[in-house]
Parts: C-alpha cells; structure tokens; sequence
C-alpha cells in the first residue's frame, strides 16, 4: 500500500526539504531486497529526519505543512489509496457508482484505532461533519462542499448533511451535488476517531491534545512519544488492518541539514529527503544508498494580486495587477541557470502549474516558454511606464513614484534557501527592479499569506497537486489556497468544465484538452510565475530494505525492514 502525501486533494506542502515533479516513467525502484533467504526480518528501529520542526497540528483535517503532514503518515490512514499510475483503490473502503453522483462506500470490518475502537462509517461522518462545520477554520471545507446538503450544514441552515445516508456501520452512501469526474479523488476520506473528540468543539479541536500531543489513528504505527519541535516516537502497532509492523518502532527526530551526511555516515540516521546541494556528498558514502523517483510538485512565484473576503477571492491589490510588469519579472529570470545553480540536475525548469508527471500536463510546445530576455524585460517594464526617472539605477512605477518589489522566501534551517532567493532578487535588480528580500519562518509563512498580511507582496510558494490533477483547489477564484487571489471567469469555467460528465464525460482526452486550454490561459494571465519541478530524492542506510518508491510515494512503512 502507498504512503498518501495528498494535500488537496488537497494538501498544501510548505516546502523544505519538500521537492517536486520531474518526468518519469512512474516505475518503482526497491533498495536491496531480502536476506539471504529473501525474507523479512523483525525488530529494530528506524531513524528518519526532519529538516525543520513541526508545527504540531497532527491531524489531517487540520495540519497544513509538509513537516506535520509527513508525521501524520506514519500514523494515520486514508480511506482510499492511490496506484504507481495514481488511480484510486481501494484500501480501508471499496466503493461503487453507476452516476459519478451517488456513491455506495463499504468499510473493512475489524479495523482498529490505535485506541483499541473498531473503525466505523460513523467516525468518517464525524469527519466529513466536522470540515463543513461552520466554526472550522482549516482549508478543507472545500473537500466536503460538493455532498449534497453540506453548504446548508456549513451556513446552519441545517442540521445534518443530507447526502450522507448512513446504511450500517460498514456501509454509508454518499450523494453529491452533481456527477463530476473526480467526486471520488476529491472528497476528504480520511476519518476522525469521533469517541477521542467526544465533548471537544469543533472550534477547539486545533488547540486538543487529541491533535496536538496524543493523537489517535489508523495506521501501522502509534505515537508512543512526542517532544514538541523535536522529535516524535512511534512504536509497532499490532493490530494494523494491513499486517503487523516489520520494525519495533520508528523516531522521527529535527536534524539540521548541515549535520545530515555525518549523522548518515556514523549510521545514527537511516532515512530522510534531502537538499540536491548535498547530493554528491551522500553518493561518497558507502553505507547509503540514494533513491531517486518522480513527483508531483512545483515551485513558483506568486503575486498578491487581492484578498480572500471569507468565501471567495477578490483581486483588489493595485500593485501587481499589470501584466507586463509580471511579465517583465519572468523574462528577467534566468530560470535555467537558476535550477541548475541550486538543485544540482535534480530540477528542471517548468512553464505550467501542473507537474509533468500528470497526464494532464500540457507539452512545452503548446505554452509560451518566457525564456530568460532581459532586454525584453526593460523593453516590458518601459512600456508600463516603469522607469528611472531620478538616475539611481532603479525604476519608479507610472507616477514617478519610488518602486519597490517586497520579496518573500520561507526559512528552515537550509542554508541554501536565502541564497537562492538572493539570486532572484539579482535578477530583478539587474532590469531595474529595486527588490527587498524577507526570510520568514516556515511555521508563519503560509499563514501569513493565507491572511494576505501587507508585509507580503511577492512570494516563493512550492505546491503538490495531489493525485487527482485538477487544479481547481489551487486556482480557482473561491479557492482559499489560490494565494495569488487571482479571479478569473474564463479560468473557473474550463476548470467545472473538465469536471462535467455531461460535457467530457469518461473521455480522457477531452478533459485533458479542457485542462491544456486553462493551462494557456494562465500562462497569458499570470497570476504566478511557475519556477521548477524536480525529482524527490531519499537517503537510506544500506540496512533499510522494503522501501519502494514510485510517483504516488513510498510504500506503507509496515513493510520496512532492517537488516539484523
């Protein structure tokens, strides 16, 4: 079974150590399999780093970076899993639908909480009531608003969900708004365990020790210790539904990217994603092996283009709202060079916000490429009337007044961030964009965008799209997580378009069309300049076996192993 990094679906993956998509044929790689016998050994445990600390929200209805969401996963389930092709199947529930509207969900029997509960319908109910509660203030309501009766719930108007019909305690049927392609990928199904949340409000949930330091779940490990911002201890769980645990337990423990080669070669860290910076340095060690595979993810540079009003965006930011000064900004990168500089070969450079190992992905071909032209960036930003009107080498904007570009970058403790976001900066300066530079904790960074706090204008951002490639959670005008808040009508259109049984309905290459079109118009519009994708990239001790990995993830970590 796969490891689900999904986000948004919806998981928005604050980026560290967090490394996106390159081309890839989607086939699994395994490190060195077996014993001499070929099979298993139990006991030991296994140490895997974290490049910056948690922020601690250890639930998926409510975590937001890729640190919590990488805990989660040891310990927590999804409803469904994805394939190495990222097609759906089945793995606590199977399903069945004759519409694409009216889904019949049938649970596993005998599946239990880490708190010894059996697993039932009701828990996902729990869930899905708790996203569309009115006081729930997480980016997920969007994974439940498509069931039938949940905008009533949500604005109280109801009290109950009126798509969801509970049949038994493995079985419920889900009814939603319309028939859509993707209902299934789209809606949230990952359950709560509604008897540890009993009594708590939806509105405290967040701040719980249910989430915060004694989370519950379903997965083959269970949280055993945890030290705020350092580390989290995890031990077997025997009663996993998909077979007992290989290792006795595992210890994900903060270790500061500069210490990760020695802590790898003294074989005091058997696993962890790295910076590409430090590539050539792991490949000299003889005790570890790299393993390199496709992802789904990409870096970009977004504008503050407006604000989110509670229920939609609104592009009322005057800054950045000209074309040609966003576009100006992209020609003057040197995006080539710059992925090279800083993600060692490992990166490549991207012209959409969709990962080219998604079969949605428009080719090259058929985007404008914007290739690094700074004399077309001056030639951009004179025609705007951006200009050096007092002969400091910097322009002013239209109205002679001083310009400045406030420039973001998160920080962790890589040191390789700011310096990469310096190099930005140079480029912007070099056509005469006067640009400041702030480096902003991980923990505060996407909050503070999200809440279009004024200090920011102009940010690095890094994205996965989760194994459905609609991009509508990202992009689309009500989207919370559209961070440029970029409202478009044309954008919203071909996105429900390409969702429509009624207008693409099972045919593939249809929808792709639909979602190559909206790929050209976001590349004439702009709302974000797309940077880079890049392979994931993993180190392990020579002792780990039974990784594998593909372009949905490792696979789940009952079936890790250590060489005795």
């Amino acid at each position: 079974m796969k490891k689900n990094w999904i986000v948004l679906t919806a998981l928005m993956l604050v980026l560290s150590a967090f490394l996106a998509a390159c081309s890839g044929d989607g086939e699994k790689t395994t490190t060195n399999e077996g014993t001499a016998s070929g099979e298993p050994q139990d006991g030991g445990t296994l140490v895997y780093s974290l490049d910056s600390s948690p922020e601690g929200l250890f639930s998926w209805s409510f975590y937001g970076n890729a640190t919590d969401a990488e805990v989660i996963s040891f310990f927590d389930e999804s409803l469904i899993d994805y394939d190495e092709n990222l097609k759906p199947q089945p793995n606590i529930a199977s399903w069945k639908t004759e519409d694409n509207k009216v889904y019949t969900f049938t649970f596993k029997e005998g599946v239990k909480w880490h708190n010894g509960e059996e697993l039932t319908v009701n828990d996902w109910v729990f869930a899905l009531e708790t996203l569309a509660d009115k006081d729930y203030d997480g980016p997920r309501y969007t994974n439940v608003q498509t069931i039938e009766g949940a905008p009533a719930y949500h604005d109280g108007s109801a009290d109950s969900i009126s798509g969801i019909k509970v049949i038994d305690d493995y079985n419920i049927e889900i009814t939603f708004d319309k028939a859509r392609v993707n209902n299934l990928e789209n809606v949230w199904t990952y359950a709560m365990p509604a008897k540890e949340f009993e009594g708590i409000a939806v509105k405290d949930m967040a701040s719980s020790e249910q989430v915060r330091t004694k989370p519950v779940g379903l997965g083959p490990f269970k949280i055993k210790n945890i030290v705020p911002g350092e580390s989290v201890e995890f031990e077997r769980f025997d009663d996993y539904f998909n077979g007992k645990p290989h290792l006795d337990g595992i210890v994900l423990k903060v270790i500061d990217p500069s210490l990760t080669i020695g802590e790898l070669q003294n074989n005091t860290l058997d696993m962890t994603a790295f910076h590409p910076s430090i590539k050539a340095d792991i490949e000299a060690l003889e005790n570890v092996k790299i393993e390199q595979y496709p992802g789904l993810s990409y870096y970009y540079i977004g504008f503050r283009l407006g604000t989110w009003d509670g229920s939609k965006n609104v592009m009322n930011e005057p800054k950045y709202q000209d074309l040609k000064l966003r576009q100006a900004m992209y020609y003057a990168m040197n995006r080539d060079e710059w992925n090279e500089a800083f993600f060692y070969g490992v990166g490549k450079t991207v012209n959409t916000p969709v990962p080219s190992n998604h079969w949605i992905s428009a080719d090259n071909s058929e985007l404008e490429q914007y290739k690094y032209d700074p004399e077309k960036a001056k030639s951009l930003l004179d025609e705007a009337g951006y200009k050096d009107v007092d002969g400091d080498g910097f322009r002013e904007d239209p109205n002679g007044d001083p310009f400045t570009v406030k420039f973001s970058h998160y920080a962790t403790n890589n040191p390789t961030f700011e310096t990469r976001a310096q190099a930005i900066v140079q480029y912007w300066e070099e056509v005469g964009l006067k640009t400041e530079l702030s480096m902003t904790d991980v923990n505060l960074y996407y909050d503070q965008i999200e809440k279009a706090d004024k200090s920011i204008e102009v940010f690095f951002g890094g994205w996965s799209t989760g194994t459905d490639p609609d991009p509508s959670g990202l992009w689309r005008s009500d989207a919370l997580w559209n961070y440029s808040r970029w409202v478009s009508e044309k954008s919203d259109k071909l996105l429900d378009d390409a969702l429509d049984v009624s207008i693409v309905g099972t045919d593939q290459d249809k929808r792709k069309e639909l979602y190559v079109e909206w790929q050209k118009q976001f590349m004439e519009e702009l709302p974000a300049l797309p940077v880079a994708e890049l392979d994931e990239v993993m180190a392990l001790n020579k002792r780990v076996q039974g990784v594998t990995f593909d372009v949905s993830g490792t696979n789940r970590p009952n079936e890790w192993w250590i060489q005795q």
